[in-house]
C-alpha cells in the first residue's frame, strides 16, 4: 500500500508529463490506474473515520485522463441511471470539477454516495473499454472514485445550486421511506410542483444509507446534506411514522388527501439460518447490529441510547457486503478476533472485492467452505461457541454459483461469544398486510409493471421492496422511473 504522499507525487508527475498536449489513446493507456489513498489498516480498525481518504485534485485529473472517450460509451450502458460518464470525466481531466458534477447531477442526485458505495466494478467499470483492453476490471477507469472527488469538492465549496421547483399544482404525494429510491422520487416529483411528504419509520431519515452502511464507508454528514437539499426544495419530512401502523396507505389517500403514493421501504426484515441456538443471548441479525452502531451510535457509550454488546470473539455468518460491514464494525466495537464464516469460496462471495480486501487488511479472519449448524450456549443461555461443518463445491445453482455440499463427519466447534447472522434480508410484510389489493410475489416483494406502478391505482413502488436486496444506484434508477410515472399520472388527474 503506497502512502498518500507517494500517490500525490506520482499524480503530479503524470500531469507534468502530459501538460500542454492532446492525449492520444496510446498516451491514455500508458497512464497507470491511480490507487485510492486510505488510512493504514492498524489505525482505521479502531476508529469510525472514513477508510478511503479520496483523491486529490491532481489524482482525480490523472485518473480521469485515462478515459478513452469512446463514442459508443459502453460505461453509460452499465449505469442504472445513465450518467454521461465520458463527458464528466473529460471535464474532470481538464480540472473543471464543477462542470463535471453538474453533468453527473443531471442523472444522479447522490454522487457522493454512489461514488463511495456503488459496485462500479460490476456496473459502469465492468463495461469500460480500458478495462477490457487491459483484461482486468481493476484496470478500468476508476469512475466512482473520480465521481466521489467531484461531489466532495463541490460540497466543500458550499456552492450547490438550488433545485428549481415549478409552480404549485395542488397535488399531494406521499413517499414512504427515505432511502435512495425515496430521495430520488421526492426530488423528481417535487420539481414538478407537487406537494411531497416523506414518511420515515426511524427517528432519522436516510434509510439504509444511515442505518445499514457504516460511517467508515459512508459519512452520515453526506447523507444529511442530501436530505437538507430536499427540505430546501420544500419536501416535508415526518419521522417516527410507521406506515401500516401510524396510518395505512388507504388512510393516507382516502382521509389525508394524497393523490399518489410511492412505497420505498426497502428490504429490512432479517433472515436467519433456522439452526439450534439462534435465540441465545449474543446472537444478532446484521440488520440489528449495524442499526445500533450506525443509526444509534452504540459505540458512544456515554451518550448512546442503546446498549453495546461487548464481545471479544465474534463470528459473522455470510459473504456479502453486509457481512463485511458487520465484521469490520465488530473490530471497531472492541472485538479482539472476528471470524467470517462463508460456505463457498472467496470467488463466489457477493461482496465487493474492495470490501473483502479491506476486511482482510484490518484483520478479519476468513473461514471459507464452512458454515454454522448450531450455536452453543452456557448455563445462562449466553453464546459460548458455534458448531460448524465443512463444505466442498458441487454443481452451479440457479444463481450460477457452485452449490456447497456438506462433507459428512467434518463437524467442529469454535469458541465464540457473539454471532452476527448476515445472510440477507426480506421485505417487511407490514405494508402488504395492511393494504388490501396490493399484489405481492412469493418472496413478499411488491409486484410492479414497467413504470413501477403497483396493482392499485395511484400507488407506485421501487427499490429493494420490489427488487429484493440490491444496490443504491439500482434503487435510484427505480425511483427515477417511478417519479416519471407519478408525474405523468398526476398531470392527467383532475
Amino acid at each position: 500500500m503506497k502512502t498518500p504522499d507517494v500517490l500525490q507525487k506520482e499524480a503530479e508527475e503524470q500531469l507534468r508529463s502530459f501538460e500542454g498536449r492532446e492525449l492520444s489513446p496510446k498516451d491514455r493507456m500508458a497512464i497507470p490506474p491511480h490507487e485510492m489513498p486510505s488510512q493504514e489498516p492498524d489505525v482505521r480498525r479502531r476508529n469510525m473515520s472514513e477508510v478511503a481518504l479520496g483523491y486529490s485534485p491532481e489524482e482525480a485529473r490523472a485518473e480521469a485522463m485515462r478515459c478513452l472517450q469512446c463514442k459508443n460509451a459502453p460505461c453509460v450502458q452499465g449505469c442504472p441511471v445513465q450518467v454521461r460518464i465520458p463527458e464528466f470525466l473529460h471535464a474532470a481531466a481538464q480540472g473543471d470539477f464543477s462542470g463535471a458534477i453538474d453533468i453527473i447531477r443531471q442523472s444522479s442526485l447522490l454522487p457522493a454516495v454512489c461514488g463511495r458505495v456503488c459496485p462500479q466494478e460490476s456496473q459502469c467499470q465492468k463495461n469500460c473499454t480500458m478495462g477490457k483492453v487491459l483484461k482486468s476490471v481493476d484496470k478500468a477507469v476508476a469512475i466512482g472514485r473520480v465521481e466521489r472527488f467531484c461531489a466532495d469538492r463541490r460540497r466543500s465549496l458550499g456552492n450547490l445550486p438550488a433545485v428549481a421547483v415549478k409552480p404549485e399544482t395542488g397535488k399531494k404525494v406521499a413517499v414512504i421511506g427515505s432511502g435512495p429510491s425515496c430521495i430520488t422520487v421526492a426530488a423528481d416529483v417535487r420539481r414538478e410542483g407537487h406537494d411531497v411528504t416523506m414518511f420515515e419509520a426511524f427517528h432519522k431519515p436516510g434509510g439504509v444509507l444511515v442505518y445499514g452502511i457504516p460511517e467508515f464507508r459512508l459519512p452520515k454528514a453526506i447523507v444529511q446534506q442530501e436530505i437538507d437539499g430536499l427540505l430546501q426544495m420544500g419536501v416535508k419530512l415526518e419521522t417516527n411514522f410507521v406506515v401500516g401502523r401510524t396510518r395505512t396507505i388507504g388512510e393516507l389517500m382516502e382521509e389525508d388527501g394524497f393523490d399518489a403514493v410511492f412505497i420505498g421501504t426497502g428490504a429490512g426484515l432479517p433472515k436467519f439460518m433456522d439452526i439450534p441456538g439462534e435465540n441465545l443471548v449474543g446472537v444478532f441479525s446484521a440488520n440489528e447490529y449495524l442499526t445500533r452502531a450506525n443509526l444509534m451510535k452504540a459505540y458512544q457509550t456515554e451518550t448512546a441510547h442503546t446498549p453495546l454488546y461487548l464481545a471479544k470473539k465474534v463470528a459473522v455468518l455470510g459473504g456479502g457486503n453486509v457481512a463485511m460491514d458487520a465484521a469490520r464494525m465488530a473490530l471497531r466495537l472492541g472485538a479482539e478476533e472476528v471470524h467470517l464464516i462463508y460456505r463457498r469460496t472467496e470467488a463466489e462471495m457477493p461482496a465487493r472485492v474492495e470490501e473483502v480486501q479491506h476486511a482482510k487488511e484490518e484483520g478479519v479472519q476468513f473461514h471459507l467452505l464452512q458454515n454454522a449448524v448450531e450455536v452453543l450456549g452456557d448455563e445462562n443461555d449466553v453464546v459460548k461457541a458455534i458448531k460448524c461443518i465443512r463444505f466442498e463445491l458441487g454443481e452451479p445453482d440457479a444463481s450460477g454459483r457452485r452449490s456447497p455440499v456438506p462433507v459428512p463427519g467434518s463437524e467442529f466447534e469454535m469458541a465464540i461469544d457473539a454471532v452476527i447472522v448476515a445472510i440477507g434480508n426480506g421485505s417487511n410484510p407490514l405494508i402488504g398486510r395492511t393494504t388490501p389489493g396490493l399484489e405481492l410475489n412469493k418472496r413478499g416483494n411488491i409486484v410492479v409493471d414497467e413504470t413501477n406502478r403497483t396493482s392499485l391505482e395511484g400507488i407506485y413502488a421501487g427499490g429493494d421492496i420490489v427488487l429484493g436486496a440490491a444496490t443504491v444506484i439500482l434503487a435510484m434508477g427505480e425511483g427515477r422511473k417511478a417519479a416519471a410515472a407519478i408525474n405523468g399520472y398526476l398531470a392527467g388527474k383532475k
